[in-house]
């Protein structure tokens, strides 16, 4: 008997190969199987007569065969079967390339199904090409239906999915409905074991909406309750209450050589006062390109350290660590603070040289005050004697796990936590993936910065554009190149940094200063190429995307970026912003591989770049990234634990956001009820494996 559990090894016409096949689907049970949604389905509902399928564009009919054989091309060397099928209206030519075995299978007089669209050759007239077939039953699989297409390998063929799907479709009977009947009724949501029987064989398109909607709840509510599970966590948890130093903080703001923005003063004050919570801070700190985060944050950590206790700072690369420890070391250079940075390659003090074991041990006993580092800050060795603010820069780099292995390093009190990210996150990711922190965002840019100036170059402007870079470095300015990858690969076909350089070194401009900065560079090679650049010994910088994340140059003033289309909008934005960040007028220069492209796909590109040059903010663009190219693109693989919950919901199904995280929130002001609901509660047990609801 087939259980949720039986390997999809004991599945009836599953040998080795087909089960490594369904493996690297990551699929091992007849579970994961029910499990796996088609992404789209073929609609070949409506099975019409030969006649009328002549004027359509494609479809299903169902005829008998009349003849049916194979023969070779003369011109392509391939098998052909050709195969003459009628209907009590007409007849239609059947072609299928390299699929002799049809001839076997197929026989005349036999009643098939078939499905695909029409195709007009120019000596046979109208025909079907590489139609799916199947033979005549009261169900159809293949044809006749809404035909569910899953994700596969090249490997595993479509039907052989659809016959093993079908095969296991029973235990969608065995599956609990663990969503409370209230919230089911409330929101008029199918049971669980109708909503998988028809996102996989779908009776109809409005059964197939049904179903789709009822899973996409699921998935969205689970990850509500995960949020205000850790927001009642966090809430039963004591921090050290931190009051803020009034006289010294408004001192230090008035030393620095600029004024706040409206926006960066409320965000200051919301973090002040979470400070002076006795319950830890959960704050998500959220700014566009060069709006002024670490001075934010830098306010923050200083009232932290005038009250006498440690503050960590993890940044996501080495480069942006070592900056962040120079600019804040800069800032707070009238304190007596010890202040260090702790990367794979780097350690150092802003008071003495020192070996990592002794930072370590200055550490542990509460000798340094503040630290800046990589990962290396939640290795096992990296004690503190009293962490009170944790903060993370591009939260969204590091997995869940991480951002709570910085949190857990105090063993007395837990830490407040401020999260950092200048990726403009739309409304709804933000309702979904950081539902447990509450959110400041700084809006406004500070005074005297130009709109960036951002055009799509084509291939015959670009000595204009080289012309125009070196007029502008001859005016005191520098400039990136920006390059998808790091090594020249033929299967691609992407300009690489190395080639890049070698051609803007030795053809383009061989009288000015080139660096190259790629990931595979050491810590001191990378370090020098900066600290080079960002005092101008180095006109132009070719790099790959590791000038993405927080290089700061107020000198650069062109952006140049090869293979632009290669690229989402979060990142060509985030690119973007590594200029603009002074008085100078900047401009960031799309370069397209194909320009000359005139494919659907490649006018679907121009018309994404388009918003990058129209769009008035990040949120804006964001929102448009979502709806394009989906969270991977915003949120790359690293954010654990996130992308693996939505197989079949999407982050812009905005209005299941709303209904999902209105329900959880309501559940959990009337915790007591939850004991009414043991499925519910031994669901979200296995959905969250470390955090359980008593």
């Amino acid at each position: 008997m087939i259980t949720i559990k039986t390997p999809i090894t004991e599945l009836t016409k599953v040998g080795k190969s087909i089960a490594r096949q369904m493996e690297k689907l990551g699929i091992k049970t007849a579970g994961d199987l029910l499990f796996h949604y088609p992404f789209r389905y073929d609609d070949y509902s409506e099975i019409f007569k030969i006649k009328d399928l002549k004027s359509k564009k494609s479809g299903t009919i169902k005829a008998k065969i009349n003849l049916i054989a194979n023969h070779r091309s003369p011109r392509k060397k391939i098998i052909i079967t050709e195969a003459i099928v009628s209907d009590q209206t007409d007849s239609l030519k059947i072609i299928w390339f390299n699929q002799s075995f049809l001839a076997k299978i197929l026989k005349p007089g036999q009643e098939v199904y078939l499905a695909g669209k029409i195709s007009h050759d120019e000596y046979y007239g109208l025909q079907l090409t590489n139609p799916s077939y199947e033979i005549y039953r009261q169900s159809p699989l293949h044809t006749g239906r809404l035909v569910p297409v899953y994700s596969s390998t090249t490997r595993l063929s479509q039907k052989q999915i659809r016959f093993l799907v079908r095969q296991i479709l029973p235990l969608a009977q065995e599956a609990e409905d663990w969503l409370p009947r209230e919230i089911r009724t409330k929101y008029e949501l199918i049971s669980l074991s109708f909503a998988l029987e028809q996102i996989h064989f779908p009776q109809n398109k409005k059964w197939l909406e049904k179903a789709s909607r009822r899973l996409k709840f699921n998935e969205l509510f689970l990850i509500q309750m995960r949020n205000q599970l850790i927001k009642q966590k966090i809430k039963s948890q004591k921090a050290i209450k931190i009051n803020l130093k009034t006289d010294k903080i408004k001192s230090f703001i008035q030393s620095l050589p600029f004024k706040l923005t409206d926006s960066q003063r409320k965000a200051t004050w919301e973090i002040v006062k979470d400070l002076e919570k006795e319950t830890p801070m959960n704050r998500l700190l959220e700014g566009d390109v060069g709006s002024g985060k670490t001075i934010v944050a830098a306010i923050a950590i200083l009232n932290v350290l005038l009250a006498g206790h440690q503050v960590a700072y993890m940044a996501p690369t080495e480069i942006l660590a070592e900056q962040h420890f120079k600019n804040i070391s800069k800032l707070f250079k009238k304190y007596p603070f010890k202040i260090a940075l702790l990367t794979r390659g780097k350690i150092k003090t802003n008071k003495e040289e020192t070996t990592k074991q002794k930072l370590l041990k200055m550490l542990s006993v509460g000798e340094i005050n503040f630290i800046i580092g990589t990962h290396s800050l939640i290795q096992e060795k990296t004690k503190f004697k009293n962490l009170v603010l944790a903060i993370t820069d591009e939260q969204h780099r590091f997995g869940v796990n991480q951002r709570a292995l910085l949190t857990r390093q105090s063993s007395n009190h837990s830490p407040h936590f401020l999260s950092m990210t200048a990726t403009p996150i739309p409304r709804s990711v933000a309702l979904t993936l950081y539902g447990d922190l509450d959110i400041s965002i700084i809006s406004q840019i500070p005074p005297g910065r130009k709109p960036i100036i951002t055009k799509i170059i084509k291939p015959k402007e670009i000595k204009n554009i080289y012309k125009f870079t070196k007029l502008e470095i001859k005016n005191g300015r520098q400039a990136f190149i920006t390059c998808p990858l790091i090594d020249p690969s033929d299967k691609l076909g992407v300009k690489s940094v190395k080639e890049e350089y070698k051609k803007i070194s030795e053809e383009i401009f061989p009288d000015l200063k080139i660096g190259l900065l790629h990931g595979r560079l050491k810590s001191e090679q990378k370090e020098k190429i900066m600290k080079d650049f960002s005092e101008n010994k180095i006109n132009i910088l070719i790099s790959t995307t590791v000038v993405e994340v927080g290089i700061d140059v107020p000198n650069a003033s062109i952006m140049i970026i090869e293979g632009a289309e290669r690229f989402g909008l979060a990142q060509l934005y985030q690119l973007r912003g590594r200029i603009g960040r002074s008085s100078f007028q900047s401009y960031c220069f799309l370069f397209l591989e194909n320009e000359g492209d005139l494919s659907a796909q490649a006018e679907k590109t121009k018309k994404r770049l388009q918003f990058l040059i129209q769009a008035k903010n990040g949120f804006e663009l964001a929102e448009k990234d979502l709806e394009l190219r989906g969270p991977g693109e915003i949120f790359g693989t690293e954010q654990s634990g996130f992308s693996n919950d939505l197989k079949i919901a999407k982050l812009s199904d905005i209005q299941i956001i709303k209904e999902t995280r209105e329900t959880a929130k309501n559940l959990f002001k009337n915790a007591s009820d939850f004991k009414n609901y043991p499925l519910l509660i031994k669901k979200i047990n296995e959905s969250i494996r470390t955090t359980h609801l008593e």
